[in-house]
């Protein structure tokens, strides 16, 4: 999406020419970036890429040295305290409390994004549900594993109903199980209309996820698009590939093809390591492990 070419008015962020600076090094250097409402965007980049920084100044936390940046039609700046109580952050370190428990951890939080106190109760239970925590409620959070600590993570910041979610590699050593379960919680915000900006290092939660991706190095864009549009960038290797459902079909369309000049390899195509744990494991949540 083109912010110069689309009203801000439709934007849930519109940044030009995004600069921050750090003494004589540029952490963001010139950044465009543009992001209808509604919508979920991947952002990718190797270490020291920007995206940190980035996400920083988008949800209140830092300052830009330069450029314009609007979230929500507010200046993150000028319009903070406004702007806070429309956003989530989910960050990377977990922001919990260890001796407080799940339940007291939530309606803390609660209090302090200034749900109606009418209504606390009735969003810490939605949360803990989502969270697959409910059982463990009452528990200190000492006592959780890492991953019951990331699912609780993320539903902290979406007691208040923002209407922009930033997760900063939000299943950073947790199980599979756990992980599977963000991922649903996540698509359960987009499915709902939540606008979202995810970072990670795993590229294929990006693919799951997000309808856009934004690729940046060393402070600048340098690709954004649809994953499709990404895979057609021109320079790219391709390879080519015909799927068939069982061997005998694969045999005789490699057969059909030699016929007709067409050299082919046949290479069979299995499940990655983690669909595998996943089937011999099952997909259930094993918090009583914790």
């Amino acid at each position: 999406m083109n912010s110069t070419s689309t009203p801000r008015d439709v934007l849930a962020i519109d940044v030009r020419g995004l600069v921050r600076t750090f003494g004589d090094r540029r952490a963001v250097d010139g950044l465009d970036l543009a992001l209808a409402r509604g919508a979920s965007l991947g952002l990718l980049g190797p270490n020291g890429a920007g995206k940190t920084t980035t996400i920083r100044i988008l949800s209140t936390l830092a300052r830009a040295t330069s450029g314009s940046v609007r979230v929500l039609g507010l200046d993150p700046e000028r319009d903070a305290l406004e702007l806070r109580a429309r956003i989530g952050v989910v960050p990377q370190e977990l922001a919990l409390y260890d001796e407080l428990s799940a339940r007291e951890n939530l309606e803390f939080f609660a209090r302090a994004h200034r749900v109606d106190a009418r209504r606390v109760k009735e969003r810490v239970d939605w949360a803990l549900e989502l969270a697959q925590l409910a059982e463990r409620a009452r528990d200190r959070v000492t006592t959780f594993s890492g991953g019951m600590k990331r699912r609780l993570n993320l539903v902290v910041a979406l007691l208040h109903e923002p209407e922009l979610v930033f997760l900063d590699e939000p299943t950073v050593g947790i199980d599979p199980q756990s992980r599977n379960h963000v991922f649903e919680m996540v698509e359960r915000l987009v499915h709902d209309g939540t606008t979202l900006v995810y970072t990670t290092h795993q590229l294929g939660e990006v693919e799951r996820l997000c309808e856009r991706i934004v690729v940046l190095d060393r402070g600048r864009k340098i690709a954004e698009g649809t994953l499709a549009e990404l895979q057609h960038l021109p320079g790219l290797a391709r390879s080519h590939a015909l799927r068939v459902t069982s061997e005998a079909d694969a045999h005789a369309a490699q057969a059909f093809l030699a016929q007709r000049g067409v050299e082919t390899r046949l290479v069979e195509e299995l499940p990655g390591l983690e669909s595998v744990f996943l089937e011999l494991t099952g997909h259930a949540l094993r918090d009583d492990d914790a």
